[in-house]
């Protein structure tokens, strides 16, 4: 049915819709509400493609909507949640640190380009995903409402504007990294994946969402371990 080609699209609209309606959230003032919204978006990019590979029905168009989406979602909301709380720590609405989180906006429209016409990205990701920044921006909110010990430590100026250059440089950074992507589900192919999802699934279930941004810092590690055992294995 040429119904079913356009299912995929409409669930990345889906995606983008949440993006637009956080936008808006941060805007009033609503930080945990803008959070909500990246994480059903999250959810929603990872079902547009595993919908698509399903059907068969992946096509160009769809991969071009995909980072149009994640463009606002993944980069534009999460850049505006890191605006406001940089000029909100610093007491001063002009302070100049707040366009750090700028440029965290415009390397993440740079990275969804690179990915679009780097064909070595067909099965993994060189540079960290921009969804994998959403989800650390996205805890944020989080970690404060739910930890508020923990708000002094987020809600530190200088070190918002350090980690908004360097999510900017791991974003388009020539550094392998695994996807979450089945081809099938034995163990023999997806050795890695399987590991990390019970590592995570253990971190949350100790630690709530003060695990979200570690989940990513380990995803960054064990790509690069096993980038590195895979280069051993290739020069034995």
């Amino acid at each position: 049915m040429k119904i079913l080609k356009h299912i995929p699209n409409a669930i990345t609209c889906g995606n983008l819709f949440c993006g637009c309606l956080g936008i808006i959230e941060v805007f009033e003032g609503q930080m945990l509400t803008a959070s909500f919204y990246i994480l059903l978006a999250a959810v929603l990019d990872f079902l547009d493609g595993f919908v698509a590979r399903l059907l068969n029905v992946s096509s160009p168009i769809g991969k071009e909507l995909d980072s149009l989406a994640d463009c606002v979602t993944f980069g534009v909301l999460p850049g505006l949640i890191l605006y406001h709380y940089i000029q909100v720590s610093s007491m001063d609405v002009e302070t100049p640190r707040r366009y750090a989180a700028f440029v965290l906006i415009i390397f993440s429209a740079v990275r969804l380009a690179k990915f679009n016409v780097d064909t070595r990205q067909s099965d993994s990701f060189i540079g960290v995903p921009t969804p994998a920044n959403a989800m650390v921006v996205a805890a944020l909110p989080l970690i404060i409402a739910y930890h508020p010990d923990y708000a002094m430590v987020i809600l530190e100026p200088f070190r918002l504007v350090v980690y908004c250059l360097l999510m900017a440089f791991l974003l388009v950074a020539e550094i392998p990294l695994f996807a979450l992507k089945f081809k099938n589900f034995g163990w023999k192919d997806n050795e890695i994946k399987y590991v990390f999802i019970a590592l995570s699934i253990g971190l949350f279930g100790f630690l709530d969402v003060l695990a979200m941004p570690i989940i990513i810092a380990l995803y960054i590690v064990v790509s690069l371990l096993a980038m590195w055992v895979n280069k051993i294995k290739a020069e034995g």
